[in-house]
C-alpha cells in the first residue's frame, strides 16, 4: 500500500517549466500613467506559453538597437545558443502583467524610472517592432488561501502586486502598501478579496520600511510578500523578522533593483 502524503494548505511550491524563447511583436502601446508605459506583444507561438505566479520573471530580449534585426538564441546540444559573432541582445527580467495564451497575447509594464535601457525601449516602443521573450523558468505559486496577504513595492513591483489582488478570492484579506514618486502613478486596484490599499509618495512619508512598521498585522494565517530596491528591501524584512514575527516560509522579499546599479534582481 502506497503511502500519500496530503500537502498543506498553505505550502508554497515551485513549479518548472521548459525554457521556451518567442519572437514576439509589439500589437499595441499604452502610457498608462506618467511614468508607466504597459506594451501587448502578439505572436502565434504563445499556445504553450504558462506563467502560474503572479511574481513570475521572464527574460525579455531587445535588439541593441530598437530597429536592428533580432537575433535570439536557438537550441543546441548543449541548451541555447547565439550564432557566432550576432549581435547579442539585451536581457531584462520583466514580469508577465497579463497573458491569453490561444490568442498569442502578453502584456508587460515598464516602470520610466532611471535611464535603463528597457525603460528607454518602452518609451519609443511601436507597434511591428520585434523582442524576445524567454520563459518563465519556474514559477514560485503561493497558495491565494491564507487568510491574509501583504504586498509591498514601489512601481516596479505594481505589476506583481496589481496581478496578485486580481487573483484573491473573497474571504481573504489584502493589504497593500505601494509608493510611487509620482502621485499620478497611482492605479486603481481590483480584487474580490478585501482590500486596504496604502499609498506612499516616493520617501516623503518615511519609506515602505516605515510603513510596514507601522502596520498592524492581523490574526491567522498569513504571507508577506516584497519588491522594491535592494536596500529598502533588506531593511523591510528585518522589519517583517524582528516587529512581525514573520518566518521565512511565510515571506518571500526581492530587490528588484538596486541603486547605482543595472540589471540587479535577487530575492533576499
Amino acid at each position: 500500500m502506497t503511502e500519500t502524503t496530503e500537502l498543506s494548505p498553505y505550502a508554497v511550491q515551485r513549479v518548472r517549466h521548459p525554457l521556451n524563447v518567442r519572437r514576439l511583436r509589439v500589437q499595441e502601446v499604452i502610457r498608462a500613467s506618467p511614468h508607466l508605459v504597459r506594451v501587448r506583444l502578439c505572436g502565434d507561438n504563445m499556445q504553450d506559453f504558462t506563467s502560474a505566479s503572479f511574481d513570475d520573471h521572464l527574460k525579455l530580449l531587445l535588439p541593441p538597437d530598437p530597429d536592428a534585426p533580432l537575433v535570439l538564441p536557438q537550441p543546441g546540444t548543449e541548451g541555447l545558443a547565439f550564432p557566432p559573432d550576432a549581435p547579442r541582445p539585451v536581457m531584462r527580467d520583466y514580469t508577465p502583467r497579463w497573458f491569453d495564451s490561444a490568442r498569442g497575447l502578453l502584456d508587460l509594464e515598464f516602470a520610466l524610472h532611471g535611464e535603463g535601457v528597457a525603460a528607454k525601449w518602452a518609451v519609443q516602443a511601436r507597434p511591428g517592432q520585434e523582442v524576445g521573450v524567454g520563459g518563465p523558468r519556474g514559477s514560485f505559486v503561493v497558495p491565494t488561501g491564507f487568510d491574509w496577504h501583504l504586498l509591498v513595492g514601489d512601481e516596479t513591483a505594481l505589476p506583481a502586486i496589481a496581478r496578485r489582488v486580481e487573483e484573491l478570492p473573497a474571504g481573504v484579506q489584502a493589504f497593500v502598501i505601494a509608493e510611487t514618486a509620482d502621485p499620478g502613478d497611482r492605479r486603481a486596484l481590483h480584487s474580490h478579496a478585501d482590500l486596504a490599499v496604502q499609498w506612499l509618495s516616493g520617501g516623503a512619508d518615511g519609506g515602505l520600511a516605515a510603513a510596514v512598521a507601522a502596520w498592524q498585522k492581523p490574526e491567522g494565517e498569513g504571507y508577506a510578500w516584497a519588491a522594491g530596491e535592494a536596500a529598502e528591501m533588506g531593511a523591510l524584512r528585518r522589519v517583517l523578522v524582528e516587529q512581525h514575527g514573520v518566518v521565512k516560509e511565510r515571506m518571500r522579499v526581492a530587490a528588484y533593483w538596486k541603486r547605482g546599479a543595472s540589471a540587479h534582481h535577487e530575492n533576499l
